[in-house]
């Protein structure tokens, strides 16, 4: 059987010109903490951000969803910042609103819930940072 390595972190310079609107799945409303400085850096660069965590009703003055499908939006990236074990029912769910990419933070490895997302016909980005891919490129 094919590598998930070889399916999985493809295109993303197309990825990222070409989809704007993102969840960001565990999101924290603390400033210092990793994924509220991503979130920051992508609505900053012009991206549409729904932050996704049950445990807030509101993350910098926006929103805050419980789960992927209160999202009225159209959502492309899920941008996941969820212990690896606990990412395959975030990745069913993407599937389910009919999500594009499923981007797994760096340190966030799955190899079963990335098979899931590729066989469903998403793309998918796994052990990689969506702001140090972004900062990397020159965008119009």
């Amino acid at each position: 059987m094919e590598s998930i390595w070889r399916r999985v972190n493809q295109n993303i310079p197309e990825i990222l010109k070409r989809y704007r609107r993102v969840a960001v799945v565990g999101i924290s409303n603390k400033s210092y903490r990793p994924s509220y400085d991503i979130a920051r850096y992508l609505l900053n660069r012009g991206f549409t951000i729904y932050p996704v965590n049950p445990n807030y009703e509101e993350v910098m003055g926006l929103r805050c969803y419980d789960n992927l499908k209160e999202i009225e939006g159209t959502v492309e990236i899920v941008d996941i910042f969820r212990r690896s074990d606990r990412v395959l029912p975030v990745v069913e769910e993407a599937i389910e609103i009919g999500a594009k990419v499923i981007w797994m933070q760096m340190g966030v490895i799955n190899e079963e819930a990335a098979e899931r997302a590729l066989s469903a016909g998403l793309e998918v980005v796994m052990d990689m940072c969506i702001k140090v891919e972004l900062a990397g490129m020159r965008l119009e």
